[in-house]
Formats: C-alpha cells, structure tokens, sequence
C-alpha cells in the first residue's frame, strides 16, 4: 500500500511539472498567488475526496476564517462584517482565481481594528473590579453577536477581562486565608490590594500577548486563510507554513524534550488532548487528557502567567523549558476543580513507548497483559525493533510463565504503521484479511496476513477507550469482525479512518524565486473493516460498554469540523473464528456483572456530572457567587473520591526474565512498579480479566479452523 501511495504522489509531481508552476508563469508574481494555486491544485487533484469549489464551500470558508480571525468577537464591529459579507458567497470565484482580495481587505482592516484595541485593555485594567456588582460572563462566543458601537466593544472587553481577573482574584483571596489559619498574628492584606494585584497579572498578560500579536506577520495570517480553505475539505488537511513545516519536522524526529503532551485551543482554552508515552507526565500520572491550564509558573519564579486566551504557540513556549527543570500548571481538572501541578521537563523514555506485558493469576488461572502505546516501527529497517515483532515476543514470554487468556491494552493508543497492525492480527488468525484501503484514484486493496499458524489461539479480550484511534481501530476492528476477541471498553473509539501525506510544496515549484513555500498535507487513503464498514467517524464500538470519565465528552473525529462520511464497501473474504464458546452470553455475563457493580455507577455518575460541568458557559462575576460555585463543584466532586480509592485483589508479576534486569536498573523497577500498581487499581482491566475467565473456562483451544484451505 505505500508503495502504490508512492507512486500515486510520484504521478502528482509529475503532473505538477508538467503545470509549470513557476513565478514567471504569472503577470502577479505575488507569492501568494503563487501559494494558492499550488493548494487548490492539491485540493482538487490530489484529496481522497475532492469538493466542488462552489457557493456552499465559499460560505464554510467565509465563517470559518473570520472565526479564526476573532474568535471572541472582540475587534471587529458590525459595520465591518457587513461589508465583508458581500463576498460571502464569492469566495469560490476567489479561489479559482488565485485571488486573495477577500484576505486583504479582513487583514487590513484587523490592522486598523487592533491598533484601536491596543489601549483598550490597559483602560480596563486601570480601573477596579466591583466584585459585589451581580453580573455574569458568557463564554459562549459562537453565538455571540459583533457589537455595533465602541461603548459596547468597552464593555464587552471589561466582562471578558473581568472573568481574566475573578480567577487570579480567588486564588489570591484562598491564599490569603489559608495563611491566616497558619499563623494567627498574620495580618490580612485588605481587599482593594489584593484585587489590584489580580488585576496587575492579567495587564501584564495582556501586555504580553498584544506584543506577540504585533509580531504575527501577514504571511502567518494568509496561513489562517489557507486553512480555512484546507478545513472545508477535511479536519486533517493542513497547510504548513515554513515555520510550522520546521516544528513539525521536528516532531517527526521522535525525540521531545518537555513535559511531554500535546494540546489544543478551543476558544479561549489550551486543554490537554494527548499524552505522550514515555514522558514525563505520563510517568507522573497526574495530567489527564481534557483538562484544561489556565496558569503556568516556572518554579524560579514566584508569578503565574495567565494563558487563558493566549496564542497556543506561545502557552507552548511557557511550558516547554530545559531538561531537569520543572513547570508548574494551574489546572482546571476535567471534574471541574483547580488543581497546581508541578511536572518535571525532560526528554521521552523510549523504553515506555514500547509493548511491555506482566502476568496475574485470578482464581488460580494465570493471565497475560500487553499493553501497547503505539504502532511503532522503524521504516528504513522494518527488521529492527517493531510493535508486531514486540507483540510476538511477549506472547512467548508470557506462554512460557503459563498464561491461559491474554488481555491486550489498547486505550490511548493513537496509532502508527499500517504494516503493523497487519502483522499483529496475524499473531491471533490463521492467515486471512486484516483491513481494506482505498487511496485517492485506486480501487481498494486488501491486507492480509498470509503467514499460517497462530501464536496465541486462546482467550483473547481487547480494551479501548475514546482515544484509541486509526490503527488501533483497524486491529480491534479485525479481531471483533472474526469473533475472535471481545472488545471492552468505551462506548466507540476514536473514529479516525483516514490517512494524510505531506508533499513539500518546494518540489512543486519550477525556478523558485519566492523562498520557502512550506508543505502541505492531505487526506489520500480510508480504512475499511473486513466486513466493509469504515471506522471513519463510528470508530469500533465496544461489545462490552464501560462507561468512563470522558463518555459524555464531545470528543472523537465525529467532533470535528468537516470529518469525511461513514461510508462502506464490499467485505472482504473471511470467516468468523471457530470457538467452542458462545460470544452472546460471554457479553451478557460481563455486562450483568457490571450493570450491578457500585464503582460503575458511580463512575458514570461522574462522568455525567463533568459533562455538565464542561456544558457550563456562563459565569459569575460575582465574587460571592463565583466562589459559591466552585466550592460546590469541589464539594460534589469529594463524592467520586472512593473511585480513586478502589482497589482489586489481584496482584500484577514482573515476568520471570524481568526480575534480574529489576535488580539492575531501578528506573526500570520504579516503572514497573508503578504500572502494576495502577493495573491492581483499574476497574477495567479488572472487568477484563472476568471475561477472560469466563472465556477460559467455557474455551477449547482445538476449533481454530478459519479461511482452511
């Protein structure tokens, strides 16, 4: 499959140079110009699923620029998006043109309307806050209208900066008070001091951010436009500027220093989406992904930075620092409460984003447990180090301690090679088909595992969660279409079923006189099961729902802007596994068990209360109220603390060939260690190692016959 992707692109340059894209092709040899006839070219030749470039995708460019441009609303008025709604439906004649007219005049007059908010914060911020003043703040941007007059812009900005300063103005104020039950004779600073140094930190923020902003140049704003083109096509085609091309070259080089997560802007908020395997805030197992940080200190320094509404790019800058240092985040947990945690910055431990398993015995039954970060693989040495290779070696391993039914971990893992996946499935079938993939101007095209024999024919379960995605998918996909593993987990996964690739836009240009044109990536594959449905958007859903802290959470590919169709094809040639136990009833058995279980109910009353929580979009400025409300949600979220206190009976082993290196290396033993002991407190591996028990004892190892020739 990547040799006919290969060739696909390799056709795409061709047909580029045939184009003769070059600045003398132009009477404008405006680099713009230039820029957007290459993405339109890519857009239109090369995406797995081409639009029409009309009035409708006109319109979805239109909103979805000036959304980027002000999410807030707080600098254009009305007269100006009464203007600028002429070209609402004109875009697509834009487009086609290479005309960036529309970008032009919304860049200009951003320019015009900044420079008269460039004074604005700073007028608010130096005035004090009435916090007795009974109003609230709505965080609901999107369907917020644009003021009309510069006195509703003023007082749109003192809400929002006002909402900035209550947060800084709370802590302050708990930190007041817990100094004075620390030390009777301390005394209290008075209010209006307290409120002026809340007010002084969201200035100097402000200060800070419009200067960032000022040295945002007009090439980085035509990249918003760009995208905002890109998007319309799908959530995953993107264009890199040069600089972002240089950070996401960087990226791929595997190696992080920091403290090793991924985030994401929405709105005013940088939330956590990924945690890296092997970083340092994996290893600590205190961020979680969804929440949201709204401070960031770096321990030699006494002051929080606000990052509330900051540029993404700059928040990341804060946190990222040298190695052996530590940063130190005020967080919005997922529950709602805010919580100060100081992560150590350092580089990605490899060794942990690699299959590791351990044993455990449960009624006297001895089981496996794999659990797999990634798909990861080496694509200059396919015979070095890889996830199926690993996989394998662990089934061995674990073979030789007597392991009677496998679990494989596959909750959070966010994918990786294709060639692995396949490889992996074929450790549990006898030879057969894996997945399907169709790819932009192909007909689809089958892997399959060709190599018989099977290296674990016994009790097989599957764990997923939301954030298990792309190939992930594809192998719990596989294995639940063939019966041969249950699949436990959350309610679907992530639902990513499409591929992307980078052309480097450089290669595309004949004579290049306009510098460094950047890179660009587009969708040009899709997965399908071997049963013919796509994972794209519906993702695997559980034969065994857990419910868990994010199941009310809008996350998943479904959630994002322009996600290509569910769709299916023709299903592959394959036959469901041949057991001797009966799938329906291992399903109702497990979800009998859960159904009456008091830590299940509980969790899914927790995640139904921080689904409300995150719901929430309108806020108290009211000092008295705002911290009526947070003391509330703490007293509500002490409710949920028992699930953090639960606890299995069973005991997770190091493997036999372990226990030496254990001895040796004591970074190895600490995460080892640390790894059982959150397994002994997982409910769900727990509820899995059930259903492998009841597989087992209703299981006969000697029907395996499947795709026999």
């Amino acid at each position: 499959m990547k040799r006919n992707i290969n060739i696909f692109l390799v056709s795409l340059l061709i047909a580029f140079a045939s184009c003769s894209f070059t600045s003398k092709s132009f009477d404008d040899p405006d680099k713009d110009k230039l820029l957007m006839q290459l993405i339109t070219y890519l857009l239109e030749q090369g995406h797995f699923e081409p639009k029409d470039i009309n009035d409708e995708l006109s319109v979805g460019v239109y909103t979805r620029f000036l959304d980027q441009m002000d999410p807030f609303k707080n600098y254009f008025i009305q007269s100006d998006i009464n203007e600028f709604e002429q070209f609402k439906t004109e875009l697509d004649n834009q487009i086609l043109a290479y005309d960036v007219s529309f970008f032009n005049l919304v860049y200009e007059r951003f320019l015009i309307r900044f420079e008269d908010s460039k004074n604005r914060y700073s007028q608010v911020l130096q005035q004090p806050f009435d916090f007795k003043l009974d109003e609230v703040y709505s965080t609901d941007y999107e369907n917020s209208s644009y003021v009309k007059t510069k006195s509703q812009m003023f007082n749109r900005w003192r809400k929002q900066l006002k909402f900035y300063t209550i947060s800084n103005y709370h802590d302050l104020i708990i930190a007041e008070n817990k100094l004075r039950e620390l030390d009777d004779s301390y005394s209290a600073k008075p209010l209006s001091e307290i409120e002026s140094k809340a007010r002084a930190s969201i200035l100097k923020t402000m200060t800070e951010n419009f200067s960032l902003l000022e040295d945002i140049r007009r090439q980085d704003w035509l990249s918003v436009y760009i995208n905002a083109i890109a998007e319309e096509f799908d959530p995953h085609t993107f264009y890199f500027a040069p600089s972002d091309k240089d950070r996401f070259d960087a990226q791929m080089t595997g190696k992080y220093e920091g403290i090793g997560a991924r985030l994401q802007k929405r709105m005013d908020q940088i939330t956590i989406t990924e945690l890296i395997s092997g970083g340092s805030a994996w290893r600590q197992d205190k961020l979680e992904v969804g929440d949201a940080i709204m401070k960031v200190r770096q321990e030699d320094e006494q002051e929080a930075v606000n990052v509330v509404g900051m540029r993404l790019d700059d928040a990341v800058k804060l946190i990222k620092g040298p190695k052996g240092s530590n940063v130190i985040l005020t967080l919005k947990k997922v529950d709602g409460t805010i919580q100060d945690l100081s992560i150590p910055r350092d580089e990605i431990l490899l060794e942990e984003t690699y299959a590791k398993s351990t044993k455990v015995v449960k009624d006297g039954v001895t089981f496996g447990v794999i659990n797999l970060p990634k798909f990861y693989i080496d694509f200059q040495d396919y015979n070095s180090r890889n996830a199926a290779t690993d996989v394998k070696k662990e089934i061995e391993l674990l073979k030789t301690e007597g392991m009677e039914g496998l679990v494989l971990d596959l909750r959070n893992n966010g994918g990786g090679s294709l060639k692995t996946v396949v490889d992996i499935g074929g450790l549990f079938i006898d030879k057969g088909p894996i997945v399907q993939v169709r790819s932009t101007g192909n007909n689809k095209e089958v892997l399959e595992d060709k190599q018989r024999g099977i290296d674990w024919d016994g009790p097989l379960v599957i764990l997923v969660n939301e954030l298990s995605a792309s190939a992930s998918e594809i192998l719990a996909a596989a294995m639940q279409d063939y019966k041969r593993a249950i699949v436990i987990g959350s309610k679907q996964t992530y639902g990513k079923g499409t591929v992307q690739n980078i052309v480097d836009l450089n290669r595309m240009v004949k004579a290049n006189t306009n510098g460094d044109m950047g890179a660009f990536k587009f969708t040009t594959q899709k997965y399908y099961r071997i049963n013919g449905g796509s994972t794209q958007l519906e993702g695997v859903k559980s034969d065994v729902v857990v419910p868990g802290r994010f199941s009310y959470l809008e996350m998943g590919e479904r959630e994002q802007d322009n996600p290509l169709e569910w769709d299916e094809i023709e299903p592959a040639n394959y036959k469901v596994w041949q057991n001797s136990f009966n799938y329906e009833t291992m399903i109702e058995n497990s979800n009998s068990r859960l159904n009456s279980s008091v830590e299940i109910k509980l969790i899914d009353e927790n995640a139904r209360w921080i689904k409300a929580i995150r719901d929430q979009d309108v806020y108290q400025l009211n000092f008295e109220k705002y911290s009526h409300n947070i003391d509330l949600n703490e007293l509500e979220s002490k409710r949920f603390d028992e699930l953090s206190d639960y606890h299995s009976e069973l005991i997770f082993q190091p493997l036999s060939h372990e226990l030496p290196i254990m001895k040796q290396d004591s970074v190895f033993k600490i995460n080892r260690n640390r790894w059982h002991e959150n397994l002994a407190k997982d409910i769900y591996m727990d509820e899995a190692l059930n259903v492998l028990n009841d597989l087992k004892n209703s299981y006969s190892t000697g029907n395996t016959a499947q795709l026999k020739d």
